[in-house]
């Protein structure tokens, strides 16, 4: 595994499809944030990564992808997640490495925060994956594996989303959204369908300094 004490930092952009209605109640609630029992009761969703620029120590993550895919039983706080990794196919030995040290959190920065949760690591995939832009609109694909999608919801003005402020530790600034038609899961005998589900999206600027 790669080192904890390499210093890095990657820009770019994730989205965020869940199973809970909108808006979710575990970000967004009279609780402190994760308290709030979800919508169904419990929790599934996938997080797509864009990395537009990076680097760990001196080896370049630019232009890579990642998703990430969990479950929750109940209370978010509560733990006991599974989550799934799954790293950009393109990506080389070291480049892995690096990946999988910054979104397990071995490697400390935002994903520090939800860590402690993962109680089971059910696999890291090295994987073709897919992550698109475009306008107001994105989506994150895994052939055979992972389809999701997200859009704003709309607004007053529909030249703008609406956004949510210190409401998530991926970014201060977050895009309010819902899941696009066929936003589906399917690996480690779990599948999903969250279509019309609560979502989100933002910029990500992380790092470990």
């Amino acid at each position: 595994m790669a080192s904890i004490q390499t210093r890095w930092h990657i820009t770019g952009d994730f989205l965020e499809n869940c199973n809970c209605t909108v808006v979710c109640p575990c970000t967004f609630s009279p609780n402190p944030p994760l308290t709030r029992v979800p919508t169904p009761g419990f929790c599934e969703w996938a997080w797509g990564f864009h990395i537009t620029s990076g680097n760990y120590g001196d080896v370049p993550l630019d232009g890579l992808n990642v998703a990430m895919f969990g479950y929750s039983p109940g209370i978010m706080a509560e733990g006991n997640w599974s989550v799934a990794l799954y790293l950009d196919g393109r990506a080389s030995a070291q480049q892995r490495q690096a990946l999988e040290a910054i979104f397990t959190g071995e490697a400390s920065g935002p994903m520090t925060v939800f860590s402690p949760f993962f109680a089971t690591i059910l696999g890291v995939k090295s994987v073709p994956i897919t992550y698109h832009i475009e306008g107001k609109r994105r989506s994150v694909e895994i052939p055979r594996i992972l389809h999701a999608a997200v859009h704003p919801l709309p607004s007053t003005d529909p030249n703008n989303e609406i956004w949510a402020l210190n409401a998530h530790p991926f970014s201060p600034k977050l895009a309010m959204a819902v899941g696009d038609y066929n936003s589906t899961r399917t690996d480690y005998g779990i599948s999903w369908d969250n279509s019309g589900k609560n979502g989100h999206y933002a910029a990500i600027n992380w790092s470990n300094a």
